[in-house]
């Protein structure tokens, strides 16, 4: 009888893996806008304006926010788009969760052994992320910790004028959960954080973009950010913003 019930466990658990794949299909980023930035050409510089962002400054901004802030948390994504562009995924009943599990990832300031934030790394910015999170399951509420270790992508949007961050999660670390649960559970962890984080926005066009009056010439100078470059110098992200500039009448 005892292998008889530890079967029906397995079959369920390995079960529900299986139906996650098959509906949900294995971990991927969402689709965020723009392209890739790419590194400057020789010469792109020279009529570029150069954003220095340090590491210590995007550590700062994340100080902050799990000082004075809530913790960011993220509704689990069990779900993506099906071919005719409507959601799908396993379907739990509805009823009232526990606080411990209502359904979210909480991204920590530290946990497991890692601190959470950015690190300039071999000329990409590396992103340990501490989490927890618990979810309603067939099998019942479902709690997880551990870490992450992401990359973080950065990309420029022409219409927007926006250059935006996207990240990627590489591998998912649990803490004390079981194989079988494990095997489960990683890929949710990713697909929640590429999906539901991204995208990050990093500057807004108004922020980079110019317009400025000339009162002796009448008129105003107008700067639209065309393209975006970046390089890791000095132990810092530069980024140079190349724009196209046209004049027009004064308002």
């Amino acid at each position: 009888m005892g292998k008889l019930i530890i079967g029906i466990v397995i079959g369920v658990i390995v079960g529900g893996a299986a139906t996650f794949f098959l509906y949900v299909g294995a971990p991927r980023a969402a689709q965020t806008p723009g392209r890739p930035i790419k590194p400057p050409d020789a010469g792109i510089t020279a009529g570029a304006a150069q954003i220095v962002l340090r590491q210590e400054f995007f550590n700062e901004v994340l100080g902050t926010i799990f000082r004075d802030m809530n913790p960011p948390a993220f509704p689990i994504d069990l779900t993506v788009n099906s071919g005719n562009g409507q959601a799908i995924g396993p379907q739990y009943a509805t009823f009232q969760e526990p606080p411990k599990c209502d359904g979210k990832l909480t991204v920590l300031p530290e946990g497991s052994g890692v601190k959470t934030g950015l690190r300039f790394e071999n000329n990409r910015i590396s992103a340990p992320l501490a989490f927890s999170g618990g979810y309603n399951s067939p099998l019942g509420c479902i709690e997880f910790k551990g870490w992450a270790q992401a990359n973080l992508e950065l990309r420029f949007d022409p219409e927007q004028q926006t250059v935006i961050g996207r990240i990627n999660v590489e591998t998912v670390n649990l803490d004390g959960v079981n194989p079988l649960i494990s095997g489960f559970v990683t890929p949710i962890v990713q697909t929640t954080l590429n999906n539901r984080v991204n995208p990050i926005q990093i500057l807004q066009g108004k922020q980079i973009a110019l317009d400025l009056p000339i009162a002796s010439a009448g008129g105003r100078l107008r700067a639209n950010v065309k393209d975006v470059r970046a390089e890791f110098k000095d132990d810092a992200l530069n980024l140079y913003v190349v724009y196209a500039f046209s004049g027009g009448a004064a308002q």
